[in-house]
């Protein structure tokens, strides 16, 4: 019987895993920089599992996806995907963009995988959107059709950042006067968290004393920083606001989701902030908004968990 394996490719760590009937095993972490390239690492791991016989995968990939030739954008690999099909001796293999995987694995989380904010309840085969604050600000939509799940791919993280209150203007003007324009991805970042820090202590006129994301958050969450913890909560007020845009633009009766890797680190004060207020913050749309949930995904595998769904989906509509 031969099987399927995935993997999840960052600047930093590629993490590989073999897909079961009930979901995933012998997930491996590997360090990219320990290997000159992503053929040696996979094939590495299948040396690892010498029980096991893989004929097909799929790569999801922290870079654009356009082409046979795919070249990462923070790390040094590049290769083609046909020329590492047969190097693997692999029937089939598919590459995608790391948020392509994101948002295929929306649709089978469970309840214990996120993490619920606010009211609104999910439709079955609803339109679902994910946003992702990280290094950048990765948006995915994904929609029901005939042949299965679909992503619609975009750049909805470089949309322009639209000011709600009085300290949302106060940032914005900030990043007019340093880039021209203010994107959503220079709010909604690690470097928009520093951003969003450097706004406000300006503004106060008060020294900046930080200018690392963590640092900020962690003072933040500490209650040692009035402005770090106010920076926190601009923070997850413009969230609030971008996410009830995704769900007026998308109709996501399927819920919005949050990923990425700084939202987890501060769940909790997510979930007591004006988040939801400000996502529900839709003047006469209110009433539209209101049923739509909202959730922090929790589950770490969720990238191998989407790569999975996207793999196993297109092998059995190859088939038919």
């Amino acid at each position: 019987m031969s099987d399927q394996f995935v993997a999840d490719v960052g600047g930093t760590n590629i993490r590989l895993a073999r897909i079961t009937d009930g979901g995933l095993s012998h997930i491996k972490k590997f360090i990219c920089r320990d290997f000159a390239s992503i053929d040696l690492v996979i094939q590495q791991y299948f040396d690892q599992l010498p029980e096991f016989k893989f004929s097909s995968g799929c790569i999801a990939i922290a870079c654009p996806v356009t082409g046979d030739h795919v070249a990462m954008t923070n790390h040094s690999w590049a290769f083609s995907q046909r020329a590492l099909r047969s190097q693997l001796k692999l029937d089939d293999l598919y590459v995608i963009n790391d948020f392509t995987a994101v948002a295929h694995s929306l649709p089978v989380l469970d309840a214990d995988q996120v993490i619920q904010i606010g009211e609104g309840t999910a439709k079955e085969r609803g339109n679902i959107a994910v946003f992702g604050p990280g290094t950048g600000l990765g948006v995915e939509h994904i929609t029901m059709t005939d042949s299965g799940w679909q992503t619609l791919d975009g750049e909805g993280g470089h949309v322009d950042f639209a000011p709600i209150d009085e300290t949302d203007i106060i940032i914005w003007r900030h990043l007019q006067n340093m880039h021209g324009r203010a994107s959503a991805e220079e709010v909604m970042s690690g470097r928009g968290i520093v951003n969003i820090y450097k706004a406000l202590s300006e503004n106060r006129k008060i020294p900046l004393r930080y200018d690392d994301p963590a640092d900020i958050t962690e003072a933040a969450l500490s209650g040692s920083c009035d402005i770090c913890e106010a920076t926190l909560t601009q923070f997850c007020r413009i969230m609030g606001s971008f996410a009830g845009n995704l769900a007026l633009n998308m109709a996501t009766t399927g819920g919005i989701f949050i990923g990425g890797g700084i939202a987890n680190r501060f769940a909790e004060f997510i979930q007591q902030s004006d988040f939801r207020a400000r996502f529900e913050a839709k003047g006469m749309m209110k009433h539209y908004v209101k049923s739509i949930p909202t959730y922090l995904i929790a589950e770490p595998d969720h990238g191998l968990l989407g790569a999975a769904a996207f793999l196993q989906q297109h092998i059995v509509s190859s088939t038919k």
